[in-house]
């Protein structure tokens, strides 16, 4: 069984390679992807695998822009951080889901799935694809968190907020009036929840608003270094990996 990984976080797609292979020691990951544009050149390119991991939300936007741009014939299971209350209502025939953290079991009944539903298949029907992506686009990001503000609780609106980092274990979010709030979230799962046309993760602890930045230096390593506002005592550096699909969001 050949299997496509299409996974922007690293440390994610390296889980899910080992959970795979740990459970289906016959399958063979043929490659991992980690942006849209790169899915598309990649089927367009290679004879498409058996299956195929999508993340729901790449850093160049949302994986299923990669079905209007080349034809998918591999059945595919969605990997998201989505509320599983939420997915269970995007649930379609030949399309599957696993939650991040992704539960070994859950993989394995996932993947046996396909495996009875498709082991006499030569296509892959896409509208089912099609009709989720209908459903699911309509979908709003995120447009307040609830934080603590001394012994009170109030909210922040998202489009306050200039970036999101993690320091120390925990998550902060600073908003364009230089307030930090702590937030009950991971970046993987912001990741998920904010708009990708505003928000992008630069590196592993930091995502900006596109409104943020100030000045961009080229920095060494093929890196790119950034100036945001509020000003910060932060390395605003923009991974070597994700310099290519930095320049493509700051281009839309």
């Amino acid at each position: 069984m050949k299997i496509l990984i299409v996974e922007d976080e690293i440390p994610a797609a390296k889980r899910l390679r080992k959970l795979v292979t740990e459970q289906f020691p016959e399958a063979k990951i043929v490659d991992m992807i980690d942006s849209v544009e790169g899915a598309i050149q990649w089927l367009n390119t290679f004879e498409q695998p058996d299956l195929i991991f999508m993340d729901i939300q790449l850093s160049d936007g949302l994986s299923f822009d990669i079905f209007n741009h080349t034809e998918v014939t591999s059945p595919v299971i969605f990997t998201t951080a989505y509320d599983q209350y939420a997915v269970k209502a995007f649930k379609v025939n030949a399309v599957d889901y696993l939650l991040k953290p992704i539960d070994p079991q859950e993989l394995e009944a996932s993947v046996k799935k396909f495996q009875d539903l498709h082991q006499y298949a030569h296509s892959y029907d896409q509208t089912a694809i099609k009709e989720l992506i209908q459903t699911i686009t309509q979908k709003d990001f995120k447009t307040r968190f609830l934080v603590k503000v001394g012994q009170q609780l109030s909210y922040v609106q998202t489009k306050e907020i200039s970036y999101f980092y993690s320091d120390e274990g925990l998550v902060y979010a600073l908003t364009e009036t230089n307030r930090r709030h702590i937030l009950d979230y991971t970046l993987e799962q912001l990741h998920e929840l904010l708009d990708p046309k505003r928000f992008f993760r630069i590196n592993r602890k930091i995502i900006i608003s596109i409104d943020a930045i100030h000045k961009i230096h080229t920095y060494f390593n093929s890196r790119l270094k950034l100036e945001l506002l509020p000003r910060t005592d932060l390395e605003a550096i923009v991974s070597r990996e994700r310099v290519n699909d930095f320049k493509a969001w700051l281009d839309k």
